[in-house]
């Protein structure tokens, strides 16, 4: 798999918001969402959700697992 943490970076500076904005909105201090865009700390699965939230995109996008930036559809539920 390849390194995904740059995508944070790229999705962050492609919706103009900067690394506060993003921290402010998973409720962190700035730093600590940095250590996620640098590679220095893994994301919780509950910070991930909430990226993907954010950027309307999948969480597999941010772990690059797809190259779909679109998320996925809700319509059918689980069995």
């Amino acid at each position: 798999m390849d390194n995904y943490y740059p995508r944070l970076k790229d999705l962050r500076e492609d919706n103009d918001y900067s690394q506060q904005f993003v921290a402010d909105y998973l409720m962190m201090k700035q730093p600590q969402y940095s250590r996620y865009e640098r590679g220095l700390r893994d994301i919780p699965t509950d910070v991930l959700i909430r990226l993907a939230k954010l950027y309307h995109t999948s969480t597999d996008y941010i772990l690059g697992l797809t190259s779909n930036t679109k998320p996925y559809s809700n319509t059918k539920p689980y069995k």
